[in-house]
């Protein structure tokens, strides 16, 4: 601080200053006309730091969200123990008769492997109980990823579209419903806490890659299968069916 701020309180010729800095504080010392000694104190403001922005509070979920969310996150991890017993089945005919497509269907599997984990990580993690039909999907899955895969690539191609087209569906209409809540949360001024956001990152990215195994289906003929039209009604049937029992049960 320089001393041009006091200048207009002194008066007189020359006078010897002393003068102390202090964290608080500069001191100036002068002497007064009648000879007696005052301090002239200029505080020295302490630097603040600037304000930062408050957070949105975080949203509460509604019992009904709460529902919403672990029997969908029950589905979505049923599902994935689905595809992964299927592609376990699959994959030893398929391969056998198809080496060449050994990359793709060991890409596939194992993306659906990492989708398995994702939720059964979820499950334990938020204590959802897993669906009491997991032996049965089980033994459902097991049978039909056999029973496509002995019948041929097509087969086992129009297996996968079936099942992905719903999956893909279910995914979706997931990350609608989470985006949704985050749209309203930030209307009333809040936000969806990290989990939450981070779980629409993750099911909007399990649902990409599930889109990806339909096309790369399509493209090795799945639609080429005999008879088609059975084939993917009967499994997407199934699969519609086995979510909305998994949602409730």
């Amino acid at each position: 601080m320089s001393l041009r701020t006091t200048h207009s309180i002194l008066s007189g010729p020359s006078l010897p200053l002393k003068s102390r800095l202090t964290p608080l504080a500069f001191q100036l010392q002068s002497r007064n006309r009648n000879g007696t000694t005052r301090t002239l104190a200029s505080a020295t403001p302490t630097p603040q730091p600037d304000p930062q922005p408050a957070s949105p509070p975080l949203q509460s979920l509604t019992n009904a969200q709460k529902k919403y969310l672990e029997s969908a996150l029950r589905v979505n991890h049923a599902g994935e123990l689905a595809a992964t017993l299927i592609y376990t089945s699959q994959i030893p005919p398929i391969v056998k008769a198809h080496p060449h497509l050994r990359p793709l269907m060991k890409h596939m599997y194992d993306q659906e492997a990492g989708h398995f984990k994702t939720f059964n990580h979820l499950l334990a993690k938020h204590r959802i109980r897993p669906t009491a039909m997991y032996p049965i999907w089980y033994a459902a899955s097991t049978l039909l990823g056999w029973g496509t895969g002995v019948m041929g690539r097509e087969a086992a191609m129009a297996c996968t579209e079936a099942v992905e087209t719903e999956i893909g569906d279910h995914y979706n209409s997931q990350v609608k419903e989470l985006l949704r809540w985050d749209d309203e949360a930030k209307a009333r001024g809040e936000t969806l806490g990290e989990d939450l956001q981070a779980l629409i990152k993750d099911v909007r990215r399990i649902r990409d890659e599930e889109l990806d195994h339909l096309d790369h289906a399509v493209g090795e003929d799945a639609k080429m299968a005999r008879p088609y039209e059975v084939l993917n009604g009967v499994i997407r049937a199934g699969c519609r069916g086995a979510i909305w029992v998994t949602e409730r049960v």
